[in-house]
Protein backbone atom coordinates (compact mmCIF):
# COMPACT_ATOMS: atom_id res chain seq x y z
CA UNK A 1 0.00 0.00 0.00
CA UNK A 2 1.03 3.46 -0.96
CA UNK A 3 2.44 5.54 2.41
CA UNK A 4 0.58 8.87 2.77
CA UNK A 5 1.80 11.93 5.07
CA UNK A 6 0.27 15.07 5.76
CA UNK A 7 0.02 17.62 8.44
CA UNK A 8 -2.88 18.97 10.45
CA UNK A 9 -3.11 22.61 11.21
CA UNK A 10 -3.68 23.61 14.54
CA UNK A 11 -2.88 26.87 16.78
CA UNK A 12 0.11 25.46 17.81
CA UNK A 13 2.32 22.92 15.65
CA UNK A 14 1.46 20.92 12.65
CA UNK A 15 0.90 17.61 13.36
CA UNK A 16 2.27 14.51 11.79
CA UNK A 17 -0.87 12.46 10.61
CA UNK A 18 0.13 8.30 10.85
CA UNK A 19 0.99 6.86 7.18
CA UNK A 20 -2.23 4.96 5.86
CA UNK A 21 0.97 1.98 5.63
CA UNK A 22 1.59 1.95 8.91
CA UNK A 23 -2.55 1.74 9.94
CA UNK A 24 -2.53 -0.93 7.80
CA UNK A 25 -0.03 -3.02 9.42
CA UNK A 26 -0.97 -2.15 12.51
CA UNK A 27 -4.34 -4.06 12.03
CA UNK A 28 -6.11 -0.95 13.24
CA UNK A 29 -8.17 1.31 11.53
CA UNK A 30 -9.58 4.77 13.06
CA UNK A 31 -9.77 8.44 11.62
CA UNK A 32 -7.32 10.86 12.44
CA UNK A 33 -8.76 14.23 13.36
CA UNK A 34 -7.45 17.65 13.32
CA UNK A 35 -8.36 19.58 16.18
CA UNK A 36 -8.32 23.43 14.76
CA UNK A 37 -9.62 26.52 16.41
CA UNK A 38 -11.80 28.66 14.26
CA UNK A 39 -11.44 31.70 13.55
CA UNK A 40 -15.00 32.36 13.63
CA UNK A 41 -15.40 31.04 17.89
CA UNK A 42 -12.07 32.81 19.12
CA UNK A 43 -14.12 33.28 22.39
CA UNK A 44 -14.81 29.90 23.07
CA UNK A 45 -10.74 29.55 23.13
CA UNK A 46 -11.19 28.04 26.82
CA UNK A 47 -13.76 26.02 26.30
CA UNK A 48 -12.01 24.01 23.21
CA UNK A 49 -8.91 24.39 25.26
CA UNK A 50 -10.42 21.89 27.72
CA UNK A 51 -11.96 19.53 25.54
CA UNK A 52 -8.57 19.34 23.74
CA UNK A 53 -7.17 18.71 26.82
CA UNK A 54 -9.57 16.06 27.67
CA UNK A 55 -9.22 14.44 24.13
CA UNK A 56 -5.48 14.01 24.13
CA UNK A 57 -6.22 12.44 27.91
CA UNK A 58 -8.44 9.70 26.38
CA UNK A 59 -6.19 8.94 23.29
CA UNK A 60 -3.27 8.71 26.04
CA UNK A 61 -5.52 6.17 27.87
CA UNK A 62 -6.93 4.37 24.44
CA UNK A 63 -3.14 3.77 23.67
CA UNK A 64 -1.95 2.64 27.10
CA UNK A 65 -4.93 0.20 26.56
CA UNK A 66 -3.73 -1.09 23.71
CA UNK A 67 -0.20 -1.76 24.85
CA UNK A 68 -1.07 -3.24 27.89
CA UNK A 69 -2.89 -6.02 25.57
CA UNK A 70 0.20 -6.18 23.10
CA UNK A 71 -1.57 -4.95 20.38
CA UNK A 72 0.57 -3.05 17.89
CA UNK A 73 -0.78 0.48 17.49
CA UNK A 74 -0.08 3.05 14.32
CA UNK A 75 3.10 5.35 15.18
CA UNK A 76 3.78 7.80 12.78
CA UNK A 77 6.65 7.59 9.77
CA UNK A 78 9.34 10.02 8.59
CA UNK A 79 7.97 9.67 5.28
CA UNK A 80 9.52 11.68 2.38
CA UNK A 81 8.58 11.26 -0.81
CA UNK A 82 12.34 10.86 -3.27
CA UNK A 83 10.80 9.13 -6.11
CA UNK A 84 9.68 11.53 -9.38
CA UNK A 85 6.10 12.23 -10.01
CA UNK A 86 6.31 9.84 -13.13
CA UNK A 87 3.00 10.68 -14.68
CA UNK A 88 3.55 14.75 -15.26
CA UNK A 89 7.50 15.28 -15.92
CA UNK A 90 8.00 11.25 -17.64
CA UNK A 91 7.07 10.86 -21.07
CA UNK A 92 7.16 7.01 -22.74
CA UNK A 93 7.96 5.91 -25.39
CA UNK A 94 7.86 2.97 -27.16
CA UNK A 95 9.51 1.65 -30.61
CA UNK A 96 7.51 -1.21 -32.32
CA UNK A 97 10.15 -1.47 -34.83
CA UNK A 98 10.15 -1.62 -38.12
CA UNK A 99 8.69 -4.23 -40.87
CA UNK A 100 9.42 -7.23 -38.12
CA UNK A 101 11.26 -9.36 -40.48
CA UNK A 102 13.02 -11.80 -37.98
CA UNK A 103 9.41 -12.83 -36.96
CA UNK A 104 7.76 -12.70 -40.22
CA UNK A 105 4.83 -14.37 -40.79
CA UNK A 106 3.79 -13.90 -37.47
CA UNK A 107 4.03 -9.91 -38.17
CA UNK A 108 2.52 -10.41 -41.84
CA UNK A 109 -0.66 -9.23 -41.19
CA UNK A 110 0.04 -7.11 -38.07
CA UNK A 111 2.75 -4.88 -36.44
CA UNK A 112 5.65 -6.85 -34.31
CA UNK A 113 4.14 -5.15 -30.70
CA UNK A 114 0.73 -6.54 -31.53
CA UNK A 115 2.20 -10.51 -32.19
CA UNK A 116 -0.11 -12.89 -29.22
CA UNK A 117 1.88 -13.74 -26.04
CA UNK A 118 1.05 -16.18 -23.63
CA UNK A 119 -2.17 -17.22 -24.06
CA UNK A 120 -3.66 -13.70 -23.35
CA UNK A 121 -1.14 -11.14 -24.46
CA UNK A 122 0.61 -9.00 -26.48
CA UNK A 123 4.19 -8.35 -27.01
CA UNK A 124 2.85 -4.20 -26.55
CA UNK A 125 1.21 -4.91 -23.06
CA UNK A 126 4.79 -5.66 -21.56
CA UNK A 127 6.02 -2.51 -21.68
CA UNK A 128 2.92 -0.87 -21.57
CA UNK A 129 2.15 -2.75 -18.09
CA UNK A 130 5.70 -1.68 -17.00
CA UNK A 131 4.67 2.09 -17.47
CA UNK A 132 1.69 1.55 -15.60
CA UNK A 133 3.00 0.37 -13.02
CA UNK A 134 5.63 2.55 -12.23
CA UNK A 135 2.94 5.68 -12.83
CA UNK A 136 3.97 6.79 -16.18
CA UNK A 137 0.82 7.13 -17.89
CA UNK A 138 1.75 9.06 -21.33
CA UNK A 139 2.88 6.79 -23.77
CA UNK A 140 3.40 6.76 -27.25
CA UNK A 141 4.41 3.71 -29.79
CA UNK A 142 5.77 4.29 -33.29
CA UNK A 143 5.24 1.38 -35.48
CA UNK A 144 5.38 1.78 -39.50
CA UNK A 145 3.86 -1.16 -40.66
CA UNK A 146 0.08 -2.60 -39.94
CA UNK A 147 -0.79 -0.80 -37.29
CA UNK A 148 -4.62 -1.77 -37.58
CA UNK A 149 -4.61 -4.19 -34.68
CA UNK A 150 -2.06 -2.47 -32.62
CA UNK A 151 -4.15 0.75 -32.72
CA UNK A 152 -7.38 -1.26 -31.85
CA UNK A 153 -5.78 -3.27 -29.45
CA UNK A 154 -4.15 -0.06 -27.42
CA UNK A 155 -7.41 1.84 -27.64
CA UNK A 156 -9.63 -1.02 -26.06
CA UNK A 157 -7.18 -1.88 -23.37
CA UNK A 158 -6.04 1.08 -22.08
CA UNK A 159 -7.27 4.50 -22.86
CA UNK A 160 -10.64 4.32 -20.51
CA UNK A 161 -7.80 3.89 -18.09
CA UNK A 162 -4.89 5.51 -18.14
CA UNK A 163 -6.83 8.93 -19.23
CA UNK A 164 -9.06 11.33 -17.64
CA UNK A 165 -9.53 15.00 -16.76
CA UNK A 166 -6.93 15.26 -13.95
CA UNK A 167 -4.65 12.64 -15.12
CA UNK A 168 -4.26 13.02 -18.84
CA UNK A 169 -2.79 9.98 -19.35
CA UNK A 170 -2.93 8.13 -22.81
CA UNK A 171 -1.59 5.29 -24.85
CA UNK A 172 -1.47 6.16 -28.34
CA UNK A 173 0.20 4.55 -31.38
CA UNK A 174 2.27 6.80 -33.95
CA UNK A 175 2.83 5.91 -37.43
CA UNK A 176 5.30 6.60 -40.26
CA UNK A 177 3.96 9.59 -41.74
CA UNK A 178 4.65 12.34 -44.42
CA UNK A 179 4.75 15.89 -43.41
CA UNK A 180 6.30 18.74 -44.77
CA UNK A 181 9.65 18.02 -43.19
CA UNK A 182 9.83 14.57 -43.73
CA UNK A 183 8.02 12.09 -46.54
CA UNK A 184 9.91 9.24 -45.74
CA UNK A 185 9.57 5.84 -43.45
CA UNK A 186 11.59 5.67 -40.17
CA UNK A 187 15.08 5.20 -40.64
CA UNK A 188 16.10 3.66 -37.48
CA UNK A 189 15.33 4.06 -33.53
CA UNK A 190 16.78 7.73 -33.24
CA UNK A 191 15.30 8.65 -36.88
CA UNK A 192 11.57 7.56 -35.72
CA UNK A 193 11.90 9.79 -32.56
CA UNK A 194 13.45 12.86 -34.46
CA UNK A 195 10.37 12.90 -36.73
CA UNK A 196 7.57 13.30 -34.22
CA UNK A 197 10.10 15.19 -31.90
CA UNK A 198 7.75 18.37 -32.47
CA UNK A 199 4.67 16.44 -30.75
CA UNK A 200 7.02 15.16 -27.86
CA UNK A 201 8.30 18.82 -27.61
CA UNK A 202 4.53 20.20 -27.02
CA UNK A 203 4.74 17.41 -23.76
CA UNK A 204 8.09 19.08 -22.88
CA UNK A 205 6.33 22.13 -22.79
CA UNK A 206 3.40 20.83 -20.23
CA UNK A 207 6.03 19.53 -17.65
CA UNK A 208 7.77 16.36 -19.31
CA UNK A 209 11.58 16.19 -18.11
CA UNK A 210 12.58 12.90 -19.60
CA UNK A 211 11.86 10.79 -22.43
CA UNK A 212 11.76 7.02 -21.70
CA UNK A 213 12.57 5.04 -24.49
CA UNK A 214 11.72 1.39 -24.80
CA UNK A 215 11.26 -1.50 -26.70
CA UNK A 216 8.17 -3.49 -28.42
CA UNK A 217 9.80 -6.77 -28.25
CA UNK A 218 11.19 -7.46 -25.07
CA UNK A 219 9.98 -9.87 -22.17
CA UNK A 220 10.76 -8.46 -18.43
CA UNK A 221 9.00 -6.95 -15.56
CA UNK A 222 11.66 -3.38 -14.51
CA UNK A 223 10.50 -0.55 -12.06
CA UNK A 224 10.98 2.71 -14.12
CA UNK A 225 10.34 4.69 -11.10
CA UNK A 226 13.79 3.80 -9.91
CA UNK A 227 15.26 3.97 -13.29
CA UNK A 228 14.40 7.69 -13.85
CA UNK A 229 15.54 8.70 -10.14
CA UNK A 230 19.03 7.15 -10.45
CA UNK A 231 19.30 9.22 -14.03
CA UNK A 232 17.77 12.71 -11.79
CA UNK A 233 20.22 11.72 -9.05
CA UNK A 234 23.38 11.10 -10.64
CA UNK A 235 22.41 14.08 -13.16
CA UNK A 236 23.34 12.26 -16.35
CA UNK A 237 21.80 13.22 -19.80
CA UNK A 238 21.30 9.69 -20.85
CA UNK A 239 20.66 6.78 -18.37
CA UNK A 240 21.38 3.18 -20.51
CA UNK A 241 19.74 -0.02 -18.50
CA UNK A 242 22.56 -1.67 -18.70
CA UNK A 243 22.10 -6.66 -18.03
CA UNK A 244 25.20 -7.88 -16.16
CA UNK A 245 26.20 -11.12 -18.63
CA UNK A 246 28.87 -13.62 -19.04
CA UNK A 247 31.47 -13.63 -21.62
CA UNK A 248 29.62 -16.85 -23.38
CA UNK A 249 26.28 -14.53 -24.06
CA UNK A 250 28.47 -11.12 -23.96
CA UNK A 251 29.29 -11.63 -27.50
CA UNK A 252 25.73 -11.13 -29.07
CA UNK A 253 25.37 -7.94 -27.62
CA UNK A 254 26.95 -4.05 -27.63
CA UNK A 255 28.83 -4.07 -24.23
CA UNK A 256 29.68 -0.86 -21.98
CA UNK A 257 32.50 0.07 -19.87
CA UNK A 258 32.03 1.82 -16.99
CA UNK A 259 34.18 3.78 -14.14
CA UNK A 260 33.96 3.48 -10.43
CA UNK A 261 30.94 5.61 -10.69
CA UNK A 262 28.95 3.92 -13.31
CA UNK A 263 29.50 6.74 -15.79
CA UNK A 264 29.62 4.67 -18.91
CA UNK A 265 33.61 5.52 -20.71
CA UNK A 266 33.30 3.20 -23.85
CA UNK A 267 31.31 1.15 -26.02
CA UNK A 268 31.65 -1.92 -27.88
CA UNK A 269 29.44 -3.80 -30.67
CA UNK A 270 29.46 -7.38 -30.05
CA UNK A 271 33.03 -7.68 -29.23
CA UNK A 272 35.05 -10.61 -29.44
CA UNK A 273 38.87 -11.85 -28.29
CA UNK A 274 40.61 -9.34 -26.57
CA UNK A 275 38.31 -6.67 -27.42
CA UNK A 276 35.83 -8.69 -25.09
CA UNK A 277 38.25 -8.96 -22.87
CA UNK A 278 38.84 -4.85 -22.78
CA UNK A 279 35.10 -4.77 -21.63
CA UNK A 280 35.02 -6.29 -18.31
CA UNK A 281 33.58 -4.04 -15.82
CA UNK A 282 33.19 -4.19 -12.01
CA UNK A 283 29.66 -4.57 -11.67
CA UNK A 284 30.07 -4.12 -7.72
CA UNK A 285 29.70 -0.48 -8.73
CA UNK A 286 26.20 -1.04 -9.95
CA UNK A 287 25.05 -2.61 -6.77
CA UNK A 288 25.77 -6.71 -8.06
CA UNK A 289 27.16 -8.18 -5.13
CA UNK A 290 30.56 -9.60 -5.41
CA UNK A 291 29.95 -13.12 -5.88
CA UNK A 292 27.93 -12.38 -9.11
CA UNK A 293 30.37 -9.70 -10.32
CA UNK A 294 32.89 -12.72 -10.67
CA UNK A 295 30.38 -14.48 -12.62
CA UNK A 296 28.98 -11.53 -14.52
CA UNK A 297 32.02 -9.11 -15.64
CA UNK A 298 30.30 -7.87 -18.49
CA UNK A 299 27.13 -5.23 -18.62
CA UNK A 300 24.97 -5.27 -22.14
CA UNK A 301 22.96 -2.83 -23.09
CA UNK A 302 18.87 -3.59 -23.11
CA UNK A 303 17.89 -0.93 -25.48
CA UNK A 304 16.10 1.06 -22.94
CA UNK A 305 17.25 4.29 -22.11
CA UNK A 306 16.45 7.51 -19.81
CA UNK A 307 17.10 10.89 -21.71
CA UNK A 308 16.78 14.34 -20.49
CA UNK A 309 14.39 16.38 -22.94
CA UNK A 310 16.98 19.04 -23.37
CA UNK A 311 19.50 16.67 -24.32
CA UNK A 312 17.64 14.63 -26.80
CA UNK A 313 16.89 17.91 -29.06
CA UNK A 314 20.19 18.84 -28.91
CA UNK A 315 21.75 15.48 -29.97
CA UNK A 316 19.04 14.79 -32.93
CA UNK A 317 18.48 18.41 -34.29
CA UNK A 318 22.11 19.76 -33.81
CA UNK A 319 25.04 17.17 -33.32
CA UNK A 320 23.66 14.16 -35.30
CA UNK A 321 20.92 15.34 -37.63
CA UNK A 322 21.50 12.56 -39.60
CA UNK A 323 21.71 9.54 -37.18
CA UNK A 324 19.35 6.73 -37.22
CA UNK A 325 19.91 4.33 -34.09
CA UNK A 326 20.19 5.52 -30.77
CA UNK A 327 22.49 2.01 -29.70
CA UNK A 328 25.23 2.91 -32.07
CA UNK A 329 25.56 6.30 -33.15
CA UNK A 330 23.26 8.72 -30.82
CA UNK A 331 24.56 7.02 -27.53
CA UNK A 332 28.03 6.47 -28.14
CA UNK A 333 28.64 9.86 -29.80
CA UNK A 334 26.87 11.53 -26.85
CA UNK A 335 29.69 9.92 -24.65
CA UNK A 336 32.01 11.10 -27.21
CA UNK A 337 30.91 15.07 -26.79
CA UNK A 338 31.50 14.88 -22.96
CA UNK A 339 27.63 14.28 -22.12
CA UNK A 340 27.19 12.63 -18.90
CA UNK A 341 26.01 8.72 -20.00
CA UNK A 342 25.48 6.50 -16.89
CA UNK A 343 24.59 3.17 -16.43
CA UNK A 344 21.85 1.51 -14.65
CA UNK A 345 21.69 -2.19 -13.56
CA UNK A 346 19.02 -4.46 -13.81
CA UNK A 347 19.46 -7.57 -12.08
CA UNK A 348 16.44 -9.83 -13.35
CA UNK A 349 14.72 -11.68 -16.35
CA UNK A 350 14.97 -10.33 -19.99
CA UNK A 351 14.34 -11.60 -22.98
CA UNK A 352 14.94 -10.10 -26.25
CA UNK A 353 12.37 -12.18 -28.41
CA UNK A 354 12.41 -10.58 -31.88
CA UNK A 355 13.25 -13.77 -33.78
CA UNK A 356 11.03 -16.55 -34.44
CA UNK A 357 12.61 -19.04 -32.30
CA UNK A 358 13.45 -16.55 -29.36
CA UNK A 359 10.02 -15.39 -29.19
CA UNK A 360 9.12 -19.45 -29.38
CA UNK A 361 11.58 -20.63 -26.64
CA UNK A 362 9.97 -17.43 -24.30
CA UNK A 363 6.54 -18.49 -25.10
CA UNK A 364 6.98 -21.85 -24.05
CA UNK A 365 8.86 -20.84 -21.23
CA UNK A 366 6.15 -19.91 -19.32
CA UNK A 367 5.03 -23.44 -18.58
CA UNK A 368 8.18 -24.35 -16.82
CA UNK A 369 7.14 -26.36 -13.39
CA UNK A 370 7.31 -24.94 -10.16
CA UNK A 371 8.62 -21.74 -11.13
CA UNK A 372 9.39 -19.78 -14.63
CA UNK A 373 11.92 -17.78 -15.45
CA UNK A 374 8.84 -15.06 -16.34
CA UNK A 375 5.51 -15.18 -14.70
CA UNK A 376 2.28 -13.39 -15.66
CA UNK A 377 1.15 -13.67 -11.97
CA UNK A 378 2.51 -10.81 -9.86
CA UNK A 379 0.09 -9.27 -7.70
CA UNK A 380 2.41 -6.07 -7.19
CA UNK A 381 3.06 -5.54 -11.13
CA UNK A 382 0.58 -7.46 -13.16
CA UNK A 383 0.46 -7.28 -16.64
CA UNK A 384 -2.41 -5.54 -18.45
CA UNK A 385 -4.25 -6.14 -21.39
CA UNK A 386 -7.66 -5.89 -22.86
CA UNK A 387 -10.69 -7.37 -21.30
CA UNK A 388 -12.60 -9.87 -23.76
CA UNK A 389 -14.94 -11.25 -20.95
CA UNK A 390 -14.89 -14.54 -22.67
CA UNK A 391 -15.91 -17.61 -20.91
CA UNK A 392 -13.81 -20.30 -18.65
CA UNK A 393 -12.11 -22.76 -20.76
CA UNK A 394 -13.84 -26.05 -21.07
CA UNK A 395 -11.77 -28.87 -21.19
CA UNK A 396 -13.23 -32.18 -21.65
CA UNK A 397 -11.65 -36.14 -21.01
CA UNK A 398 -8.30 -34.71 -21.81
CA UNK A 399 -5.30 -34.79 -20.47
CA UNK A 400 -2.92 -31.32 -20.22
CA UNK A 401 0.44 -30.85 -18.22
CA UNK A 402 2.95 -28.20 -18.05
CA UNK A 403 0.04 -25.78 -20.20
CA UNK A 404 -0.64 -23.12 -19.92
CA UNK A 405 -4.73 -22.24 -21.27
CA UNK A 406 -6.13 -18.98 -22.50
CA UNK A 407 -9.62 -17.52 -22.13
CA UNK A 408 -12.38 -19.28 -23.81
CA UNK A 409 -10.51 -22.89 -24.90
CA UNK A 410 -12.58 -25.71 -25.58
CA UNK A 411 -10.74 -29.03 -25.80
CA UNK A 412 -12.19 -31.93 -26.30
CA UNK A 413 -12.59 -35.46 -25.31
CA UNK A 414 -8.91 -38.06 -25.68
CA UNK A 415 -6.89 -35.06 -26.84
CA UNK A 416 -3.29 -34.77 -25.22
CA UNK A 417 -1.69 -31.62 -25.05
CA UNK A 418 1.87 -30.96 -22.97
CA UNK A 419 4.70 -28.24 -22.59
CA UNK A 420 2.69 -25.67 -24.92
CA UNK A 421 0.80 -22.49 -24.81
CA UNK A 422 -2.47 -22.28 -25.78
CA UNK A 423 -4.67 -19.21 -26.97
CA UNK A 424 -7.74 -17.45 -26.64
CA UNK A 425 -10.71 -19.45 -28.40
CA UNK A 426 -8.76 -22.25 -29.21
CA UNK A 427 -10.82 -25.52 -30.17
CA UNK A 428 -9.03 -28.89 -30.70
CA UNK A 429 -11.11 -31.55 -31.53
CA UNK A 430 -10.97 -35.32 -30.39
CA UNK A 431 -7.95 -37.02 -29.44
CA UNK A 432 -5.32 -34.46 -30.82
CA UNK A 433 -1.88 -34.32 -29.60
CA UNK A 434 -0.47 -31.07 -29.19
CA UNK A 435 3.21 -30.92 -28.01
CA UNK A 436 5.63 -27.99 -27.27
CA UNK A 437 4.05 -25.85 -29.78
CA UNK A 438 2.64 -22.33 -29.34
CA UNK A 439 -1.28 -21.95 -30.49
CA UNK A 440 -2.22 -18.31 -30.64
CA UNK A 441 -6.03 -19.46 -31.01
CA UNK A 442 -9.24 -17.45 -32.85
CA UNK A 443 -9.97 -13.76 -33.23
CA UNK A 444 -14.01 -14.84 -32.89
CA UNK A 445 -16.07 -17.51 -32.49
CA UNK A 446 -17.56 -18.63 -35.24
CA UNK A 447 -21.04 -20.13 -36.18
CA UNK A 448 -22.23 -22.89 -38.17
CA UNK A 449 -23.59 -20.37 -40.73
CA UNK A 450 -20.41 -18.74 -41.02
CA UNK A 451 -18.49 -21.59 -41.19
CA UNK A 452 -20.74 -22.50 -44.02
CA UNK A 453 -18.95 -20.07 -46.34
CA UNK A 454 -15.39 -22.07 -45.90
CA UNK A 455 -14.98 -24.42 -49.26
CA UNK A 456 -15.81 -27.82 -47.01
CA UNK A 457 -16.86 -26.12 -43.30
CA UNK A 458 -13.42 -26.61 -41.97
CA UNK A 459 -13.31 -25.13 -38.86
CA UNK A 460 -10.81 -22.91 -37.50
CA UNK A 461 -8.19 -24.86 -34.83
CA UNK A 462 -7.20 -28.60 -34.58
CA UNK A 463 -9.75 -30.98 -36.49
CA UNK A 464 -9.55 -34.45 -34.75
CA UNK A 465 -6.87 -37.11 -34.54
CA UNK A 466 -4.68 -34.01 -35.52
CA UNK A 467 -0.71 -34.31 -34.27
CA UNK A 468 1.11 -31.06 -33.82
CA UNK A 469 4.68 -31.11 -32.49
CA UNK A 470 7.44 -27.80 -31.99
CA UNK A 471 5.58 -25.34 -34.01
CA UNK A 472 4.01 -22.07 -33.71
CA UNK A 473 -0.02 -21.80 -35.30
CA UNK A 474 -0.74 -18.02 -35.93
CA UNK A 475 -4.86 -16.98 -35.28
CA UNK A 476 -7.25 -18.26 -37.06
CA UNK A 477 -5.75 -21.18 -38.82
CA UNK A 478 -8.08 -24.08 -40.03
CA UNK A 479 -6.08 -27.25 -39.69
CA UNK A 480 -7.76 -30.37 -40.87
CA UNK A 481 -8.65 -33.71 -39.38
CA UNK A 482 -5.64 -36.54 -39.34
CA UNK A 483 -2.84 -33.84 -40.15
CA UNK A 484 0.13 -33.97 -38.97
CA UNK A 485 2.31 -30.40 -38.12
CA UNK A 486 5.59 -32.30 -36.71
CA UNK A 487 8.45 -31.14 -39.92
CA UNK A 488 9.01 -34.97 -40.44
CA UNK A 489 12.25 -34.34 -42.57
CA UNK A 490 13.71 -32.24 -39.80
CA UNK A 491 13.74 -29.07 -42.28
CA UNK A 492 15.74 -26.01 -40.47
CA UNK A 493 14.68 -23.61 -42.84
CA UNK A 494 11.82 -23.51 -45.84
CA UNK A 495 9.58 -20.93 -47.38
CA UNK A 496 5.80 -22.87 -48.29
CA UNK A 497 3.96 -19.47 -47.74
CA UNK A 498 1.85 -20.61 -50.49
CA UNK A 499 0.72 -24.01 -48.76
CA UNK A 500 -0.03 -21.71 -45.30
CA UNK A 501 3.12 -22.14 -43.75
CA UNK A 502 6.85 -21.85 -43.76
CA UNK A 503 9.62 -23.06 -41.26
CA UNK A 504 12.46 -21.34 -39.17
CA UNK A 505 15.50 -22.42 -37.23
CA UNK A 506 13.19 -25.79 -37.19
CA UNK A 507 10.05 -24.30 -36.01
CA UNK A 508 7.10 -24.77 -38.47
CA UNK A 509 5.22 -21.46 -38.57
CA UNK A 510 1.29 -21.89 -40.06
CA UNK A 511 0.48 -18.62 -40.97
CA UNK A 512 -2.60 -16.57 -39.77
CA UNK A 513 -5.84 -17.53 -41.43
CA UNK A 514 -4.16 -20.39 -43.59
CA UNK A 515 -6.15 -23.73 -44.54
CA UNK A 516 -4.31 -27.05 -44.07
CA UNK A 517 -6.46 -29.61 -45.49
CA UNK A 518 -7.33 -32.92 -43.73
CA UNK A 519 -4.82 -35.76 -43.87
CA UNK A 520 -1.92 -33.07 -44.60
CA UNK A 521 1.72 -34.08 -43.53
CA UNK A 522 4.02 -31.44 -42.82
Amino acid sequence: MESISGTCKSSGQPRRVASLQSIASSGRFGKTRCLAQSRHSAHKAPRQASQVQATIAMEREQAQSHESKDIPTAKPLDFEVTLPDMSKTVLGIILGGGAGSRLYPLTKKRAKPAVPLGANYRLIDIPVSNCINSNVNKIYCLTQFNSASLNRHLSQAYNSNVGGYSSKGFVEVLAASQSPTGSRWFQGTADAVRQYLWLFEEAERNGVEDFLILSGDHLYRMNYQDFVHTHRQTGADITVAALPTDEKQATAFGLMKIDGTGRIQDFAEKPKGEALKAMQVDTTALGLDAERAKKLPYIASMGIYVLKASAIRKLLYEHFPEANDFGSEVIPGAKDLGMHVQAYLYDGYWEDIGTIEAFYQANLALTKNPKPDYSFYDYDAPIYTMSRFLPPSKVADATISNSILGDGTVIRAGSTISHSVVGLRSLIQENCTVEDTLLMGSDYYETLEECALIPGCLPMGLGANTVVRKAIVDKNARIGSNVQIVNKGDVRESNMEHLGFVIKDGIVVVIKDSIIPDGTII
